[in-house]
């Protein structure tokens, strides 16, 4: 079974240039009819975006989480509890990215593929869909703990299907069903394969400026977990060579099977986390 999962990760076989960042269009090309620019980022908030790095570019991804601001000054509405995820991510083709990242929540290493399957254009593809799959590391668990701990007890793996279609100038939205599967997982009672839906959206309110949401339904979470489902909001402000993404999210993960399966905040009860992205093409 174990290698079932494994051969997921070996089926599949920020963003713009810094120069025209600002003068991406945001219609369809007269010389081709495609849809562009249905997200400005490489992710929407948690979730991926159908946004890919382009050919022989280079984008770092520098992500950061400060803890909830529900504890106030005692942790400086969360400075002192802060996590950071790093991801270096590149361009193979137009329709192909790498990437390699390290988060500093449960130490995790993470490699992931990402690949355009169609693209949306006029009197063609209703829909642009992007498939992205990883595969994780977990080095924070700790033998001392776990006795029993094995190497492969750490991993952790992500399929994703992103479907996404721009209905207007203004409007794009994204749909993201999403398995998931964890080798090692904190409530007994819950399954280690797991499956979400994601749901996300972009809405232009400027020429630089949009506000982006996301939220992870997760499907058959067990009744005795104590995690949630992640809701998060957010801004992106687009600047010369760069994007930078400003949110609020219950999840302080960064990585999706964080995100989706471990997030603990709560909305109603101010338990949330500030947050932003900060992409640079090379």
């Amino acid at each position: 079974m174990k290698k079932f999962f494994l051969s997921l990760f070996l089926f599949p076989i920020l963003l713009f240039s810094q120069d025209d960042l600002l003068n991406e269009i945001d219609q369809g090309s007269p010389e081709d009819n495609y849809a562009t620019a249905t997200f400005k980022g490489l992710k929407i908030v948690n979730f991926e975006s159908t946004k890919l790095t382009a050919k022989k570019e280079f984008t770092l991804v520098v992500s950061h989480r400060f803890g909830s601001i529900e504890n106030g000054l005692d942790s400086f509405f969360g400075l002192d509890d802060a996590v950071t995820r790093l991801n270096f991510i590149y361009g193979l083709t137009d329709g192909i990215n790498i990437s390699v990242s390290r988060s500093s929540f449960q130490k995790i290493y993470e490699s992931s593929i990402k690949y355009r399957l169609s693209k949306q254009k006029e009197n063609g593809s209703l829909f642009t869909i992007v498939g992205y799959n990883s595969i994780l590391i977990n080095t924070a668990l700790e033998k001392a703990n776990l006795p029993k701990l094995e190497f492969i007890d750490r991993l952790g793996y992500t399929a994703q299907l992103l479907i996404a279609r721009k209905f207007s100038k203004n409007l794009s939205l994204e749909l993201a069903p999403t398995f998931f599967h964890d080798n090692f997982v904190v409530d007994n009672n819950q399954d280690n394969s797991q499956f979400a839906l994601g749901f996300g959206g972009r809405y232009k309110l400027a020429k630089r400026w949009s506000l982006n949401a996301d939220y992870g339904w997760h499907l058959n979470r067990s009744s005795t977990s104590p995690f949630k489902n992640p809701l998060s909001i957010g801004l992106d402000l687009e600047t010369g060579g760069h994007v930078f993404q400003m949110h609020f999210s219950n999840a302080q993960a960064m990585n999706t099977n964080g995100f989706l399966g471990q997030a603990t905040g709560d909305w109603s009860d101010g338990d949330i986390y500030f947050g932003f992205n900060l992409s640079r093409v090379f």
